[in-house]
């Protein structure tokens, strides 16, 4: 019995130490900026790998310096209320949950397997995909979503929302090897990050879910018509 104590509390002990340890991570960020995320180097040993070189476009620009349209636009496609809630936006929480629950008694009364689907859906903003880009990898695995929430709560509790979107502006991917507003400006509309007009803010904002796919497509239909839905909602957006 006393083993099994033993290596439970070195286990909870290493979990504090973890999350100690992701804690001070993120107090730093309140003075320093990071100038690289875990999921932009696991992209560039990708690409370094795959193809035999390195694309990587990314130049940190402050705040002030990037246009708040482009703000207003990310926000107003990912979390409209991200200057609002407490970095979990848990009406989406409880919906998504329940939409499990409603596809387990269907699956039940079909006599299939029964299988929980993720609620990916159900903290989506600035915040928490800074969480991911900052510290974690791309696996997808229910200890992952536990380190994911954890982290989520520090980074909000420890940072400001407008410092959340800062770094999260200059380290989100819009496209192969292009991190960050000012990288992707200059990639797509040749002009810096604080000139950007509503439409190509909204058109950026469009590409966030699938950067590599529309990279290809940057002038397809469903971009400019999407772009259109985002532009008419910024005006409504609260920045932080």
């Amino acid at each position: 019995m006393r083993p099994v104590l033993r290596w439970l509390g070195l286990l909870i002990l290493a979990t504090f130490l973890l999350q100690l340890f992701f804690g001070v991570r993120i107090a730093t960020m309140l003075v320093v900026d990071p100038q690289s995320t875990a999921f932009e180097r696991s992209e560039a040993w990708r690409v370094a790998t795959e193809k035999g070189s390195l694309r990587w476009r990314q130049q940190w620009t402050p705040y002030s310096q990037i246009s708040n349209h482009l703000k207003r636009a990310v926000i107003a496609s990912e979390d409209d209320g991200f200057a609002n809630h407490d970095g979990v936006d848990w009406n989406a929480l409880e919906k998504a949950w329940q939409k499990n629950a409603k596809a387990e008694e269907q699956a039940a009364k079909a006599q299939a397997a029964l299988q929980a689907q993720q609620a990916r859906n159900a903290s989506k903003n600035p915040g928490k995909t800074t969480t991911k880009n900052l510290f974690l990898s791309g696996e997808r695995t229910l200890l992952r979503k536990g380190q994911e929430f954890v982290l989520t709560l520090l980074l909000e509790s420890l940072l400001g929302k407008q410092r959340i979107l800062e770094i999260y502006l200059n380290s989100v991917e819009w496209g192969e090897g292009v991190f960050g507003a000012e990288a992707a400006a200059q990639h797509y509309f040749r002009k810096p990050a604080a000139q950007l007009s509503p439409y190509e803010a909204a058109r950026l904002a469009v590409m966030l879910p699938r950067p590599k796919y529309f990279e290809k497509l940057p002038n397809s239909s469903y971009v400019a018509g999407r772009a259109a839905v985002i532009e008419r909602r910024m005006e409504g957006v609260e920045l932080p």
